[in-house]
């Protein structure tokens, strides 16, 4: 594998397992419980890190970890689940693939990360690649769920870029632990209060929440916050866009979900605008179109 593609590959797995969590939660986790679901995504997961790495944070990284936890975690799954019981699916991911416009947008405010006009046009494809992949036609607006679901991209958004722009006196596991431990306590009374007491478990919802703890929320972030920290802001937003292509892709497959050229054609704009926007393609292009500018004209 090419060195520079690791971090991108590997970035690309959070996003792969975020829209997994699509199928896993309507098959085997709770109904009508999207609190529970999130606490429980966060939660026992940055318990079992934390252990892994017991050190707690100091001086101004309480205050950090909280913001960030509340930003990245906590936060962001609440009003994501309000856009998911206010929007119709595909009009709420439509939304959310706005996030890499946002994210280049703050990480030009805080970090003075200029996104290149390569980035923008990429992110204009995707999104336009998303509507094609996910939209359907007679859709209600809820100006509710709407303002939910931009408020999680935004929040999410100045999340990620200040992960970016603070350097963390730990290693990135502990980092990951602290944000996941504290977006769960910040879930945890929201979730008794809305929902109540936790419901009952049976073996595929426990084999479901392990899945999501452990790998679509632990390992994902992991890895998600180590792209943030190893390339441009625009390249990570960028690789987030295929969620809503991973959750195509295992509905059609498992689900037995609709999927026809329309769709075809919005899941290659999103691979595309994925593509445009890593640094590795930029480069390359940047190095063909000052080839063809030396060549002299006969």
């Amino acid at each position: 594998m090419d060195a520079k593609w690791t971090t991108p590959l590997l970035t690309a797995v959070a996003p792969v397992a975020w829209g997994s969590t699509y199928y896993v939660t309507g098959a085997f986790l709770p109904p009508d419980r999207p609190l529970f679901g999130a606490l429980m995504r966060a939660l026992p997961v940055g318990l079992l890190l934390l252990a892994l790495r017991p050190t707690l944070p100091s001086g101004s990284w309480w205050w950090r970890a909280l913001l960030l936890g509340t930003l990245n975690i906590g936060a962001f799954f609440a009003l994501i689940f309000v856009a998911a019981y206010r929007l119709p699916s595909g009009l709420a991911a439509t939304l959310t693939a706005t996030a890499p416009i946002a994210m280049m947008l703050v990480a030009w405010l805080l970090i003075a990360e200029r996104p290149r006009l390569a980035s923008l046009g990429a992110a204009v494809l995707g999104i336009a690649g998303v509507a094609l992949l996910v939209l359907r036609a007679g859709f209600a607006v809820d100006m509710v769920g709407v303002a939910a679901s931009l408020g999680a991209v935004v929040m999410s958004s100045f999340g990620y870029v200040l992960l970016k722009r603070w350097t963390a006196p730990v290693d990135l596991l502990t980092l990951t632990a602290w944000q996941l431990v504290a977006g769960g306590l910040l879930l945890l009374p929201v979730a008794l209060v809305v929902e109540g007491p936790p419901p009952a478990l049976d073996a595929p919802a426990v084999l479901g929440f392990l899945y999501i703890g452990l790998v679509a929320t632990g390992l994902a972030n992991y890895l998600w916050f180590r792209g943030l920290q190893r390339m441009p802001a625009a390249s990570v937003s960028l690789i987030g866009l295929l969620n809503p292509v991973a959750g195509t892709v295992l509905g059609v497959a498992l689900a037995h979900e609709i999927f026809g050229p329309v769709q075809a054609i919005g899941m290659l704009l999103v691979l595309a605008g994925v593509l445009l926007g890593q640094a590795p393609v930029q480069d390359a292009l940047g190095r063909l179109l000052r080839r063809r500018e030396r060549v002299p004209v006969r």
